[in-house]
Order: structure tokens, then C-alpha cells, then sequence
């Protein structure tokens, strides 16, 4: 990355309203995506059932990207079980705008996926090109396998598994 500080915090329950509120910029910019449409309140709804499990199940979590202490994003962790795998998934990665284009968001997803002997899965929506593009430069730095699955659950999400090193 180029010029300052990156650091991923995991949050606790306290700063779930924090997650709450920048996960409203992610909605906007993935609501071509999703087709989705904002509430009567005006805002995108948030399931919040789904939304506790990140601070209560143990391989969930919800983390700031700090940028130099600032908050740059967020980054949402999961287990995933549809699979079979026992992976765990990069469940959704925002940077804000005013940090896109510097590698935070790659910095981030190295930083995650390049270590451990964690099995990872990463989905994004096919017709999204910038996320094509963005993950398509990470999987080529990653020092660990990558390849393509196909599971039935959402047809119009693109699926990769990024799988142990070899020894």
C-alpha cells in the first residue's frame, strides 16, 4: 500500500452501530447488485438477527480497516457451511471511496487470506467488473492456491476457494 498505516480491528457488540452505519454505504454501492431498495425510513435495511451473530459466534467477526486511525471500511467474516468445506468466508469487504485506489483493500484481503492454514471462500456478484477486477489482482498475488467452485445456493455470485498451501 502506498502511504500510511493499515490495521484491521476486530469490533466488539459496542461498535456494532458503527458497523451498522458504514454497512448503509456498502448497501448503496452494491444495491445494483442486490436490486435493492431502501426502506420507508430511507435507509437500507439490515437484518439484525444476521447482524448479533457476528459478535456472538465465535467464527464470525465484524472489523474496522483503520487507515493511519482513521475508519477506511469494514470487513465482515463468516463460517461458512454450505460448502462442505469448513471454510470460512470473506463475507464482504468495503473500502470508502477516499481510500479506494491506494491497496487497502488489498493490503486487507492479503492480510487475511495469506496466512493460516485456513480454508477461505470469496463471492462477489459476476456482473460487478470492478470487484472482478479487484479480486483478480489479489488471487494473483496470493502465495496460496486459488480456483473456481460452483455452489447452488446463489447462481449469480461468482465463487473462488482459496485453499491451504502446500508443504
Amino acid at each position: 500500500m502506498s502511504g500510511g498505516t493499515v490495521e484491521l480491528l476486530r469490533t466488539s457488540a459496542e461498535q456494532a452501530d458503527i458497523i451498522r452505519n458504514l454497512y448503509q454505504y456498502y448497501a448503496y454501492e452494491s444495491s445494483d447488485w442486490e436490486q435493492e431498495d431502501v426502506e420507508a425510513d430511507g435507509r437500507f435495511y439490515i437484518h439484525e438477527e444476521h447482524l448479533v451473530r457476528y459478535w456472538q459466534d465465535p467464527q464470525w467477526s465484524a472489523n474496522l480497516i483503520l487507515v493511519d486511525g482513521y475508519i477506511a471500511g469494514f470487513l465482515l467474516i463468516e463460517s461458512n457451511d454450505l460448502s462442505g468445506l469448513g471454510a470460512l468466508e470473506l463475507a464482504d469487504l468495503f473500502v470508502l471511496k477516499k481510500y479506494r485506489r491506494m491497496g487497502v483493500g488489498s493490503a486487507v484481503a492479503l492480510q487475511v487470506l495469506g496466512n493460516g492454514n485456513d480454508a477461505w471462500l470469496v463471492r462477489f456478484y459476476r456482473q460487478d467488473e470492478a470487484a472482478q477486477a479487484f479480486w483478480r489482482a489479489v488471487f494473483a498475488e496470493l502465495p496460496r492456491p486459488v480456483r473456481d467452485i460452483v455452489l447452488d445456493d446463489e447462481p449469480e455470485l461468482q465463487t473462488f476457494l482459496v485453499t491451504p498451501a502446500h508443504h
